[in-house]
């Protein structure tokens, strides 16, 4: 089960803190897999697909690419992505279930 955290968030100033993660350079999803390691971006997005499991096994194959590369790329989706897939005018209330879900709840 993934748990969230905004990095703005008290929880989430912490989790960085405590591995020293530098949020001058990244900007992005850090994905923090406790006791093992942290991940950003392209490596990120990896390890959440990896752990959807089923289908999303297949993203595993974009491993084999040079983070560097697959990071360009993620920075150009992330950069576009509202022109792409729109932005909301407002952000949506989470149901109890998902609020569950957030760390600093």
């Amino acid at each position: 089960m993934f748990r969230y955290a905004a990095l703005q968030s008290e929880i989430g100033k912490q989790l960085i803190t405590e591995r020293a993660i530098d949020t001058s350079k990244v900007d992005s999803i850090i994905f923090i897999e406790p006791g093992v390691a942290y991940f950003t971006k392209s490596d990120a997005a990896l390890q959440i697909g990896k752990g959807f499991g089923g289908f999303w096994n297949v993203l595993a194959i974009f491993s084999w690419i040079p983070k560097s590369f697959r990071d360009t790329i993620y920075d150009l989706i992330a950069r576009n992505r509202y022109k792409w897939f729109g932005r909301k005018d407002a952000c949506m209330i989470p149901t109890p279930e998902l609020q569950a879900k957030f760390l600093d709840s």
